[in-house]
């Protein structure tokens, strides 16, 4: 126990001399230092290393087997160089952002909808994925005065855990345990607050099948239930990083974009629950599309396979019913 211990502490201070380096940087050194260690990590390291076949036969299953090489390298390449981004900015989030200046690197051309959405009095599901920033994301809505509760897994290490926990409780959000942290996230529904989710993990045989990118995905049906227990607007959103233009901004740009708004009432009873699944996977899709390099190619999406008898059973069952 002590050598786990002591194991974290140290974790937790190397984690500290990279946050401080990069704190100390301008914003131009610290993108040049995230590229850089993207370049190390696509043109050094052994490919094993860092799973590159994991995610190139993840794009290629997103975007068709036929895709050229070259294309498959690109998105990686990005995809690396984004992860290492998003370390640097939220590294920096607290020093750069601020209610005064957060329309300054955030655009919101959604904003009339979004509003609507959070302030419609009924509780809302802000729904994303691993895409863009979401990190930045969450910062933003606190700092437009839409306190939530973000639900994530818990950190292995509990001195980097409380820092992240800090990060996100600091725009008044609250931070949900995705372990055991369901009757909270309940009661946040019966006050009609707002729940922040990624919902783009492989749920294992048990999930629900629907399409995402064409090919079906284990899915969490737990979203939907919620929302129809509820009557939660599910708002499926995201925040991805725009071009760079450092000679008229002082820091990053993102784009807070909503693909969808999903109202559980829209659907029939005995449809509702892969309804309501299939749209928000697909308005995850939609998003992805935007900028494919900025999504976290590394995690086996499609790793769970329908089971056919199950499949064979619910059919049954529906022509029963």
């Amino acid at each position: 126990m002590n050598g786990k211990r002591w194991r974290y502490r140290l974790e937790y201070f190397v984690f500290r001399i990279i946050v401080a380096m990069i704190q100390a940087m301008t914003v131009r050194q610290s993108v040049r230092f995230a590229k850089g260690l993207a370049r190390i990590v696509t043109c050094v390291l052994p490919r094993k290393l860092t799973r590159y076949g994991v995610a190139a036969e993840n794009i290629r299953t997103a975007f068709g087997t036929d895709l050229p090489d070259r294309e498959v390298d690109r998105i990686i390449r990005g995809m690396w160089e984004h992860l290492f981004r998003m370390i640097v900015e939220i590294a920096q989030a607290p020093r750069k952002m601020c209610r005064e200046n957060v329309y300054e690197f955030v655009d919101v051309p959604q904003a009339v909808w979004c509003v609507r959405t959070m302030s419609s009095g009924r509780p809302v599901i802000l729904l994303s994925g691993h895409y863009g920033n979401w990190e930045v994301g969450n910062c933003t809505f606190g700092l437009f005065g839409f306190s939530m509760a973000a639900v994530a897994r818990d950190l292995d290490n509990p001195y980097l855990h409380a820092w992240f926990a800090r990060f996100r409780e600091q725009t008044s959000h609250q931070l949900i345990s995705k372990s055991g942290g369901s009757t909270e996230m309940i009661e946040y529904m019966k006050r009609r607050g707002t729940i922040g989710l990624l919902g783009d993990q492989d749920a294992g045989r048990k999930g629900l099948f629907v399409d995402f990118f064409g090919k079906p995905a284990s899915t969490f049906k737990s979203i939907a239930l919620m929302a129809m227990e509820y009557e939660a607007l599910i708002l499926v959103g995201y925040t991805r990083r725009l071009a760079d233009d450092f000679d008229r901004y002082s820091w990053t740009r993102f784009e807070m974009g909503i693909v969808d708004v999903i109202d559980p009432r829209d659907f029939e009873a005995a449809d509702a629950i892969e309804g309501i699944t299939q749209a928000y996977t697909q308005a995850l899709e939609r998003a992805i599309r935007l900028a494919p390099e900025q999504y976290f190619w590394l995690h086996r999406r499609w790793k769970s396979i329908p089971d056919p008898k199950r499949k064979v059973r619910a059919e049954r069952h529906s022509k029963a019913a």
